[in-house]
């Protein structure tokens, strides 16, 4: 069960943002919280969120932290509704990134 006043703050974060995506660790704190409690609204943003930090620099030497990030990413996207408008997006930027690390086959 989430904690209401981390899914408050959350909220909070998300409404004072000045752009489209809140990115990197803060923006999965945020979206891993908002989504236990409304996965239909966020599960796309979280697994793309994933996805994108998967790709980041830092990660460079990590393998199996890009691979975790995929692999919670593929958990969510697995839980975004077949007509959301961003599942075919998200999928596709999935996939890609699953066969960059010979996730695929």
């Amino acid at each position: 069960m989430v904690h209401q006043e981390r899914v408050l703050r959350a909220r909070v974060r998300l409404m004072s943002l000045d752009r489209r995506l809140l990115r990197g660790a803060e923006g999965i704190a945020v979206y891993r919280t908002l989504a236990e409690v409304s996965p239909q609204v966020y599960a796309s943003k979280l697994a793309r969120v994933l996805v994108d930090e998967s790709k980041a620099g830092k990660l460079a030497g990590a393998p199996e932290l890009r691979r975790a990030l995929l692999l919670e990413a593929r958990e969510w996207a697995g839980r975004i509704e077949v007509g959301h408008p961003f599942r075919a997006r998200v999928m596709e930027l999935l996939a890609e990134a699953e066969q960059r690390e010979g996730m695929t086959g």
